[in-house]
């Protein structure tokens, strides 16, 4: 006769705690620190040869970044006088970036209309996009598509940046 393989019930302990293991995981993939940067696929390291003014920057390769989320005054604008504010916001970058390394951090669109590079930026261990809303130097852009954890943190920091009347909130309105 042949032998039959003997058939046993999943136990439900091992179903429980598989699903606890998956709870988990998946908690700990929501679970970044405040400035985490995401994988690497998602980032590069560059060097900032030039800031060219407060949201935008030239990076080794002579390519253009333009800063995700936020949007500081004009200061190079072909058809607008250099807005108030904007020289204070391209020295805040300048002093930030400039010379450094930094670690660009790409949302789903890589590029904007004018072939500029689209990230947020890291250095030293700071968040430079959020941190030129935080002080008065650049607003939130919450109009566009990116993401939605960095999109409520610039709304709040330009919120607190409006009530201590910080840089471009200083202006009478």
């Amino acid at each position: 006769m042949a032998s039959r393989l003997k058939y046993r019930k999943p136990r439900p302990f091992n179903f429980l705690l598989l699903l606890l293991l998956i709870c988990w995981v998946a908690y700990r993939l929501g679970d970044f620190q405040q400035n985490e940067i995401p994988p690497a696929s998602d980032q590069q390291a560059a060097r900032v040869v030039r800031v060219i003014d407060g949201d935008t920057l030239l990076i080794d390769g002579d390519r253009r970044v333009r800063l995700i989320g936020v949007d500081t005054p004009e200061t190079k604008h072909p058809k607008l006088p250099p807005q108030p504010f904007g020289d204070e916001a391209t020295q805040f970058t300048v002093d930030m970036v400039e010379g450094k390394t930094v670690q660009l951090v790409f949302d789903k669109e890589r590029y904007d209309r004018y072939q500029r590079v689209l990230a947020f930026v890291f250095v030293d261990d700071r968040f430079l996009n959020e941190e030129l809303v935080a002080a008065g130097l650049a607003t939130a852009e919450p109009r566009y598509r990116y993401r939605d954890d960095f999109k409520k943190r610039f709304i709040e920091a330009e919120k607190i940046a409006k009530e201590k009347r910080l840089g471009i909130w200083s202006l009478e309105r």
